[in-house]
């Protein structure tokens, strides 16, 4: 799921949407540029402090360009031309702040309070969350010296943690350090300008399914739906933003394994149903919106049947049904929350697939509407509780409404 090649959605809360971006010295500067574009398409005001090793880089002119104002360096600290201190201006005007890529060296002197030069000022000065995106070297980053700075700073609770993926690097090593992709850094500011930095959801482990099920007639022929697994992904990313541990159990996506997210891959309705199963001990929050197949082919043929030995007609025979199973299982301390995907009137079924199978909430869902359903990268929604309480959510993006689901349960 790239950005790029969808339509941009808005900012989650648009009265917090100012985001602070310090770019720090390393060849992973470049991608900042896709963030800050997007961010601004997005309706989000940018604006931009250099380090004076970034600007070897990419150009202050690059960012003043894409974000529409003029990006600020160290050069500007030092003169006198504001009636207020640059530092103490930009602080106070941010909600939320991006540092990437953050090098050893800039995270070393946020470790200790240093302050000698714009960013690392600004930093002092300000109150709002900060979101730290390191990159560089293997060798670097896995350093005792390095690695105790980072869980340091990770201490205080304004800092969140942007994961550092394996790969190829700029040093031609694969390994650690790598800097998150933008579309992630991207996902992780819409989801803290939504949550203003709070963690409601530290020490829950929050188990999701997602997509659709493949129920197969031979090796290559199956009865399935369109569900992509977006919604899925988008409820797993927002948990980890808000502190969660996450399991996606999924059927067939078309999306790169989020940051931070633990993904049990499935075919079939029974897979799905045992690896549900395995893992609701242990969970907190149990979100079933993947698109699970009904009925399946009453017999399966190994290999591929010809054509003409194809049945005329096909007999088929229920699957189990994944979340009235669950919900037979569930204790006392759980949530378990339903998706109703519904055309026409969604309010009437999804009130009676709530009470018949004993859910704590559904997510009534239509799928008969240009801006949401399956494959699409927005939604609406009607939230419902089991006391009766409805929220209605307007077109948004599927990470918004994640949120607003987590929002929502948290209530009931």
């Amino acid at each position: 799921m790239h950005l790029s090649s969808s339509p941009i959605p808005k900012i989650i809360n648009p009265e917090f949407r100012r985001v602070l971006i310090g770019v720090g010295g390393g060849i992973a500067a470049y991608k900042i540029c896709e963030v800050v574009s997007t961010l601004f398409k997005m309706g989000v005001e940018v604006r931009i402090i250099l380090t004076h090793t970034a600007q070897q880089f990419v150009t202050p002119l690059t960012f003043a360009t894409l974000s529409r104002h003029p990006a600020y360096t160290d050069e500007n600290f030092w003169l006198p031309t504001h009636s207020r201190p640059l530092h103490i201006e930009l602080g106070e005007w941010a909600d939320l702040f991006l540092i990437a890529p953050l090098t050893a060296n800039t995270l070393a002197k946020l470790t200790y309070g240093m302050a000698d030069n714009l960013l690392t000022n600004t930093v002092l000065a300000s109150t709002c969350p900060i979101l730290l995106a390191p990159a560089m070297n293997t060798d670097m980053w896995e350093q005792q010296t390095v690695q105790r700075n980072w869980q340091q700073i990770l201490k205080y609770g304004r800092f969140h943690e942007m994961q550092t993926p394996s790969g190829l690097l700029a040093c031609d090593r694969i390994g650690a350090g790598r800097m998150a992709e933008p579309r992630e850094i991207v996902s992780y500011i819409q989801s803290l300008l939504h949550t203003k930095g709070q963690r409601d959801l530290v020490g829950k482990h929050i188990l999701i399914s997602a997509g659709g099920t493949r129920e197969y007639l031979d090796s290559v022929r199956f009865i399935g739906n369109p569900s992509t697994g977006k919604m899925g992904l988008a409820l797993a990313q927002a948990a980890i933003h808000r502190g969660a541990k996450a399991t996606l159990v999924h059927g067939s996506a078309a999306w790169d394994t989020p940051l931070g997210v633990k993904t049990v891959p499935v075919v079939s309705a029974e897979q799905m149903h045992q690896a549900m199963v395995e893992y609701l001990p242990s969970a907190d929050v149990i979100i079933m919106s993947a698109a699970v197949a009904d009925v399946k082919p009453q017999e399966y043929n190994q290999g591929k049947l010809p054509k003409r030995s194809l049945p005329q007609s096909l007999p088929l025979t229920p699957v189990i049904d994944i979340v009235a199973d669950l919900a037979q299982y569930k204790q006392p301390h759980q949530q378990l929350i339903g998706f109703a995907a519904q055309t026409g009137d969604i309010v009437t079924p999804a009130l009676d697939k709530l009470q018949r199978k004993n859910l704590d909430a559904i997510v009534a869902n239509p799928i008969d509407q240009a801006d949401s359903g399956f494959g699409r990268d927005t939604n609406q929604a009607i939230l419902i509780d089991k006391r009766g309480h409805q929220q209605e959510i307007l077109s948004c993006s599927k990470l918004h409404l994640a949120h607003h689901l987590f929002d929502f349960i948290g209530s009931c």
